[in-house]
């Protein structure tokens, strides 16, 4: 497949006529062919946004609903596009492509009914005969920039809120998927959005640096958002401070799983799976580790581990739960976790073997501080089960992490949950529920090193618009 940028609204292929290869993680076949930006690039896509944005920005709360909702159906009504271009390109299974497509266009229709919620307020004020505003205005070009790893889910949430609150966007695809980001594009001008006001441009993962960098300083861009690794991620947040523009970030997690000496273990193993393993644990809410109360450690082991041990790993186009990693560097970080923790007294109860990209799902017990996967963020589906002494302990060691994204506690005396749940240093918890989770209309974010601000829900609003403070005002008595 062969794909340009979308500038104006029209297929456009890169000044310079380079291109680049996403190959697919399992055949090693070429998955997308796709235009490699240049600086020159950079200045044609933000001068197309910025000038839509001039009657973007102008349009009614009805037309940019109506627009999302057109969209939103036309989405779902691609979707085996998507699921093809999802499994080719990042190695994905069908129900995690289809589950993709089903929230995007819920992210579609969230931002829809936004449209009519950018409100202001009238504040009372001590000059007499003055009538004070606090008003939401658009910001101008919004840059979108989303992974490989739920690429339609987070690549629709990269640029609807901001269509939502009148901006114009622009969506950097991924190295990693940019056919699948391609079509979030296409899919919006198809749906009728004017030109120039959703444009997506691709680059090769050399040229990343340069091009994000370009992106991020060109005035005409007012807001950035960001969902990636948060290495990257500090390096966008610096890129942005230079510029002073405002930034959302959502990074790396090291998502821990509590589990309290009162939890219902079935549930609890139940959730643990679909939160670890789902998409291979290359999510940034995955379980990431397990912190189990000794009382109850022996039990949830042998139960998770024989669940664990019960996932069929393999090539996505197969009936599998675990399907491909992105690549083979990320399948062999697998194999050094796994070597590290063992070499150090860590106990593998379930899984540890890899065939190419694919790899087993993986339990490792008696996990310690001195491993590297209990600090380390795996992005794979190799999970460690840290053992605890009560309450205080399990506190502990969840927030012994630089991360702070979601989180989850498991225990059936919900006021002591809910307390352990207030101690915990996440954005995101959720009780006797999977660290994995996501609905339109939620704040989703981190704290620490997982990032700052806000998608979802009314929250997401003060993200993308400028607050104003205008006054209308009549004859005064000046003091000279």
């Amino acid at each position: 497949m062969k794909i340009g940028f979308i500038i104006d609204g029209e297929a456009a292929d890169a000044a310079s006529g380079a291109t680049f290869d996403r190959k697919d993680p399992v055949t090693g076949a070429v998955a997308t062919s796709a235009a490699a930006a240049s600086l020159a690039d950079v200045g044609t896509v933000v001068a197309s946004a910025a000038k839509a944005f001039e009657s973007w920005s102008e349009t009614g709360p009805g037309e940019r609903r109506a627009l999302l909702l057109k969209a939103a159906d036309l989405l779902e009504s691609r979707a085996a596009d998507f699921i093809r271009l999802m499994l080719e390109e990042t190695g994905a299974t069908t129900p995690w492509a289809g589950f993709n497509v089903h929230l995007g266009a819920g992210i579609l229709r969230e931002a829809a009914a936004l449209t009519t919620q950018i409100t202001g307020e009238v504040i009372p004020s001590d000059k007499p005969g003055i009538l004070s505003l606090a008003i939401r205005q658009p910001a101008g070009v919004v840059l979108g920039m989303a992974p490989w790893n739920a690429p339609v889910i987070l690549g629709v949430r990269a640029i609807a809120a901001p269509l939502a609150c009148g901006n114009t966007v622009i969506l950097r695809s991924s190295e990693a998927c940019p056919g699948t980001h391609h079509l979030i594009g296409q899919v919006l001008n198809d749906a009728g959005f004017p030109k120039g006001v959703v444009n997506v441009i691709s680059n090769a993962p050399a040229d990343a640096p340069a091009i994000i960098e370009a992106l991020i300083a060109h005035p005409a861009v007012r807001r950035v958002n960001f969902t990636g690794s948060s290495k990257v991620g500090k390096i966008i947040a610096k890129l942005a401070a230079e510029h002073l523009k405002p930034v959302l970030l959502e990074l790396g997690g090291k998502a821990p799983f509590v589990v309290l000496d009162d939890a219902d273990i079935d549930q609890a193993v139940d959730a643990a799976a679909f939160g670890a393993f789902m998409n291979q644990g290359q999510i940034c809410m995955s379980t990431e580790r397990f912190v189990v109360d000794e009382k109850v450690a022996d039990e949830f082991v042998a139960k998770f581990a024989a669940k664990a041990a019960s996932l069929p790993a393999g090539d996505p186009r197969g009936h599998v739960v675990l399907g491909s990693l992105v690549d083979m560097k990320a399948a062999e970080r697998m194999d050094e976790l796994i070597a590290d923790a063992v070499s150090k007294g860590g106990v593998v109860v379930a899984g540890g073997k890899r065939n190419g990209t694919i790899v087993e799902a993986t339990v490792i017990d008696r996990v310690t501080p001195n491993m590297r996967i209990y600090a380390e963020e795996s992005f794979g589906p190799v999970k460690p089960i840290v053992r605890v002494n009560g309450v205080d302990e399990a506190v502990r060691v969840a927030n012994d992490t630089e991360y702070g994204l979601s989180s989850a506690v498991f225990g059936q005396d919900i006021k002591r949950a809910l307390a352990v749940s207030k101690r915990l240093e996440t954005g995101i918890c959720h009780i006797n529920g999977p660290t994995v989770a996501d609905e339109a209309q939620m704040p989703f974010g981190g704290v620490k090193s997982s990032g700052y601000g806000r998608f979802g829900g009314k929250a997401v609003i003060a993200e993308f618009t400028e607050l104003r403070w205008v006054t209308i005002e009549g004859p005064q008595h000046y003091p000279f």
